[in-house]
């Protein structure tokens, strides 16, 4: 692969203790991602069984389940001292360093043959993502990330953005229908025109952790989600800020002001050089009513 980034840090530095732990725990996201490729590849676009979960927007196969099986067993085996909570499997082991992982980040994607699906693993100590590999083997895309830098296949790469809003690309997946019953049917649909008419294009692929890792490589100028998780988005958002790129959580009522940004539920993504004023305006409108209903009495009693 040819260099088509220059090799940039955004980071301040890091000790060279803890930077070498992070690279040996990347390498190890990096082989765990690679390791379910083969067998995901083989089942995309085969026919397979899909299972639900939340509701008929949830979709789980087979194949996640195994993957993050797979995952689970390459990670504890290089690094023994690991606790892990998957999308599929929930916490498992004590140790110190704990990873999130997303086996196929994107399943109705992957369910229906659509080629924007990801796995996705990141690896946290005291709190901190130290290290994260999103890939996608359909396109052989591995984004990874370490204290220091980010890399696409290797390569460092560095986020860029277009200026202005209305030359932008946009992706987000809002609304969905979880977002009619949180913000009313009629308010969704026009936050998404107001999104829709100011934007260049805007997409909806259905993946939170490619989107994100397309936001740092400088594929796309901005990304939003607002019902996402931790093994979703915690190895996307070192990418994402070790690329040069810019990360906005949105607490939407539902953790602490001050969390972790990979544990909050809702997320802005900038590119490096972009500031968005009517993605700005509609995040914040929609954390902020969220929020409002989080904390009034009524809510309080359900």
């Amino acid at each position: 692969m040819n260099k088509p980034y220059p090799a940039v840090s955004h980071s301040p530095p890091v000790d060279a203790g803890r930077l070498a732990r992070s690279r040996h725990l990347m390498k190890i996201a990096e082989g765990a991602a690679r390791a379910v490729g083969p067998s995901l590849l083989a089942a995309f676009r085969s026919e397979m069984a899909i299972d639900y979960k939340r509701d008929l927007h949830d979709v789980v196969t087979i194949h996640d389940r195994n993957a993050e099986a797979l995952i689970r067993e390459y990670v504890f085996a290089n690094e023994p001292n690991s606790a892990m909570l998957g999308e599929e499997g929930g916490q498992v082991g004590e140790g110190e360093i704990q990873w999130y992982v997303d086996p196929i980040d994107g399943t109705a994607n992957f369910a229906r043959g659509l080629a924007f699906w990801c796995v996705s693993i990141a690896a946290v100590a005291e709190g901190v993502v130290v290290a994260g590999a999103v890939y996608d083997p359909v396109a052989g895309l591995l984004f990874a990330a370490d204290l220091e830098r980010s890399y696409l296949n290797g390569e460092c790469i560095a986020s860029k953005a277009v200026g202005d809003e209305n030359r932008a690309t946009l992706i987000t997946g809002y609304p969905v229908s979880r977002d009619f019953r949180l913000d009313g049917r009629d308010v969704a649909l026009r936050r998404f025109g107001g999104l829709v008419e100011t934007f260049s294009t805007l997409r909806r692929p259905g993946s939170a952790a490619l989107s994100i890792a397309y936001v740092a490589a400088g594929f796309v100028d901005a990304a939003a989600g607002f019902g996402v998780n931790a093994w979703d988005v915690a190895a996307a958002t070192l990418i994402l800020k070790n690329a040069g790129g810019r990360y906005e959580p949105l607490t939407l009522g539902k953790v602490p002001v001050g969390s972790a940004d990979y544990l909050c539920p809702g997320y802005v993504a900038y590119g490096a050089g972009a500031d968005y004023p009517t993605l700005n305006r509609i995040a914040a409108a929609i954390s902020d009513g969220r929020t409002a209903k989080a904390l009034a009495p009524s809510s309080q009693t359900r």
